[in-house]
């Protein structure tokens, strides 16, 4: 399109708790735009703490679309953000030369920037009988299964979300073919330029940032938001981690102390497996999310 040379996309990702909601908001007031969240749990307005959502002054310092957005009954898919967004970004592209989708949700990001793969339509009753195995045997007992079906998605799917390995064995159970068979290799064509800037850190320093904010988020009531959304258990944004630990604590299956170490020791796999997804892309810039500097002149191009 005539005008995609001059609009950009600038995509911040990188694993959880490595700053990317403070840098984002230092990157939009220099470029005087707004932001996309594309973390797929930041759009539920019940879940707030456990998400790591952008504080009210945040939000207040810069525009934000897609946090608070729908509710949890809500069903709300990456192909629907896909839609979505490419929907708003028409119309900001008319106010702005340049947007920032911010998030750690590798499979929204992509979205985004590539479209979605065409998945094969999956044989009836096949969700069914996944969902009963998940009820029966745990979610453990579906890793496995995938490991051994898939061991190429394995490695890169957020493994701890019930929804994405139940939905990744549906398709190998329904076709006889990994679902990384189907995974698109082409980009979608996007009337924008894209630019991916990563934040990372050493592992050492992104741990420590992790244990961190998870104290933090349970000094500021986690618990007690876990508590509030029991009736709400089984929607699939609250099979994730800093919920499900203390969905079990709550159950009496585990003392409080090891619930929270959970939390920090499936968050720290998750950060891994986001790493993993995210340096797929060869054309990612990797920064220090202290090189804010750094950033600013990458995408200005000073």
């Amino acid at each position: 399109m005539e005008h995609a040379a001059a609009k950009t996309l600038v995509c911040v990702v990188g694993p959880t708790a490595i700053g990317k909601t403070a840098v984002a908001i230092q990157l939009a007031q220099h470029l005087q735009t707004v932001i996309l969240s594309a973390d797929s749990r930041q759009f539920y307005r019940e879940m707030n703490i456990g998400t790591a959502k952008p504080t009210p002054e945040e939000l207040a310092a810069v525009p934000h679309y897609f946090v608070n957005s729908h509710r949890l009954t809500d069903l709300y898919s990456a192909g629907d953000f896909e839609r979505d967004a490419l929907q708003l970004l028409k119309e900001l592209f008319a106010r702005h030369d340049v947007v920032l989708l911010v998030g750690g949700s590798g499979l929204f990001v992509d979205a985004v920037c590539r479209g979605l793969d065409d998945l094969p339509q999956p044989l009836p009753g096949v969700r069914d009988q996944l969902n009963r195995l998940y009820a029966d045997k745990g979610l453990p007992y579906l890793q496995q299964r995938l490991k051994e079906v898939d061991p190429l998605y394995y490695q890169e799917v957020d493994i701890y979300n019930p929804q994405r390995v139940i939905r990744a064995l549906e398709v190998h159970e329904s076709t006889g073919q990994p679902f990384s068979h189907f995974r698109k290799q082409q980009r979608s064509n996007r009337p924008f330029q894209i630019h991916k800037l990563g934040l990372n850190t050493d592992r050492q320093n992104l741990y420590q940032r992790i244990n961190a904010r998870v104290d933090a988020m349970m000094d500021a009531g986690l618990l007690e938001e876990v508590a509030s959304l029991l009736p709400y258990r089984n929607l699939p944004p609250l099979q994730t981690v800093g919920y499900a630990e203390l969905f079990e604590y709550l159950d009496g299956n585990c003392a409080l102390e090891e619930a929270v170490d959970r939390i920090k020791q499936n968050t720290r796999r998750y950060a891994k497996r986001q790493l993993t997804w995210f340096r797929k892309d060869p054309l990612t810039q990797w920064f220090e999310p202290t090189d804010v500097a750094e950033m600013k002149a990458y995408i200005t191009g000073d």
